[in-house]
């Protein structure tokens, strides 16, 4: 088979059956795998891309990770109260929470600059406010 920039269905199910078919083998050759596979991920990446996580939900995976409790991110959203907040979507992570939490956690700064699939939750007192003087 000759290698070719995927442009349809039928080429990448062409090109991934091409790789099985060589993983299969005993000794496959290892610069004609690599092309195949490169070729297949670059298909994968424009026509099946993967959104980056909710930045809550990958603190919370990382914590899970790591075996952190919510006192444990303190240093890095600086109080308990904001930690608080910011778990339960009460307060959107600051630029300084998104730095530490990118250094200290290793969480990708792109992922925690995102806004969050979930909305931020209005406190009522402030939902009353805004119902008063609308």
């Amino acid at each position: 088979m000759k290698p070719k920039v995927l442009k349809t269905t039928r080429d990448y199910q062409a090109a991934r059956a091409h790789v099985e078919a060589l993983l299969a083998q005993a000794s496959p050759d290892e610069e004609e795998l690599e092309l195949w596979s490169l070729l297949v991920e670059k298909y994968e990446e424009e026509h099946f891309p993967i959104a980056a996580p909710d930045p809550i939900e990958a603190i919370r995976f990382r914590m899970d990770q790591s075996g952190l409790s919510p006192a444990d991110l303190r240093p890095y959203l600086q109080s308990k109260s904001k930690v608080s907040e910011v778990m339960n979507r009460k307060r959107p992570l600051s630029l300084t929470m998104i730095r530490a939490l990118h250094r200290g956690l290793q969480i990708p700064a792109e992922v925690l600059v995102q806004e969050t699939q979930a909305p931020y939750r209005t406190p009522a007192v402030k939902r009353r406010k805004q119902k008063a003087s609308a």
